[in-house]
């Protein structure tokens, strides 16, 4: 039985949604709307989740700026009215602005992107080495000596691969064939939002200490919670009873 003919799993959600966003963009006839981006990136958050405790306060961060663009939606329809609103008003780069939001979401997306790939390079690889590859190529050029080195530690907590693809509910060879359309639709969403900062004439290298990782004190104090994965979908959020504040 064909893949897509299985029974749905996080992983084939997630694909399918950013495939929606991909065919939008290629076809050209219309602006990417914010709700359908955060539909999409709402169910990534599951992703996060499954890496457990070292990949925590990424969840939390991550969550908390895919909700502050849920509500902004209601707002402003499209990815560009997010981003002209804060150029008209000179708020790009303040703290808790849209703008910030979405390039921070934007880099977890990208985080994940590149755990699959490095995922993906071997049988043998390890979760800790993907994680740990896909951290210094996506995030620790942005990150501080002691947030860089908080991350290399909390990556001893991550889990095996075999209870990664278990949390998943995927196998070796489903999890190859889903993580690939994810990686291969999220690309074009993930330049067509560069391209909005870009033709605004707003740097990508601007935003400093996204998705901050572990803080190695809090490894007792965030017992991981294990929502289930379809409460996500269904915007649920209800693993978390508030902002996090971590240096946003």
């Amino acid at each position: 039985m064909a893949y897509e003919e299985m029974q749905a799993t996080p992983l084939s959600a997630i694909a399918e949604a950013f495939e929606y966003l991909a065919d939008t963009i290629e076809d050209g006839k219309d602006e990417l709307h914010l709700i359908a981006f955060c539909d999409a990136c709402a169910l990534v958050s599951v992703l996060f989740n499954s890496l457990g405790l070292a990949f925590k306060f990424a969840e939390l961060e991550y969550c908390a700026k895919v909700r502050g663009l849920v509500e902004a939606s209601k707002i402003y329809p499209t990815l560009h009215n997010v981003l002209d609103v804060d150029v008209q008003n000179g708020s790009v780069k303040c703290p808790g602005s849209l703008s910030r939001n979405l390039r921070r979401v934007r880099q977890g997306l990208d985080l994940i992107r590149a755990l699959f790939e490095q995922f993906l390079t071997t049988y043998d690889c390890s979760l800790r080495e993907a994680a740990s590859s896909a951290y210094r190529q996506t995030c620790a050029p942005y990150h501080s000596w002691a947030v860089r080195a908080a991350a290399a530690a909390g990556m001893y907590a991550l889990p095996s691969r075999d209870q990664l693809l278990t949390s998943l509910k995927e196998t070796d060879e489903s999890a190859e064939f889903r993580m690939k359309r994810y990686i291969k639709a999220v690309v074009p969403v993930i330049q067509y939002i560069d391209k909005l900062y870009l033709s605004r004439n707003i740097k990508l290298d601007w935003l400093q200490g996204a998705l901050l990782f572990i803080v190695l004190s809090s490894l007792e104090s965030w017992p991981p919670a294990k929502p289930h994965w379809d409460d996500r979908v269904k915007g649920g959020w209800g693993y978390s009873n508030g902002e996090p504040s971590i240096g946003l």
